[in-house]
């Protein structure tokens, strides 16, 4: 039980670790300012569904990695 926990807890540490790399900095939204309008108008819908959908996974990520934490820390315990 404590090796699968282990195993599990990496993978979300390895997923919340690539997601949040995938994701875009907030400077980047000033490029758009400079570089016209072309881009802002359709690149920026796709843009923002895929950082909304970065976003969200990675607060279930890192949930998922707090509560598995705290579990394997008190089966290592007991």
């Amino acid at each position: 039980m404590e090796i699968a926990l282990k195993i599990i807890l990496v993978i979300f540490s390895l997923g919340l670790i690539g997601v949040v790399l995938l994701q875009r900095g907030k400077s980047a939204g000033l490029s758009g300012a400079i570089s016209g309008g072309a881009e802002h108008l359709f690149g920026k819908q796709k843009a923002r569904g895929l950082d909304l959908l970065l976003q969200r996974a990675t607060i279930v990520l890192a949930i998922g990695f707090i509560i598995l934490s705290l579990i394997v820390a008190y089966v290592v315990k007991a």
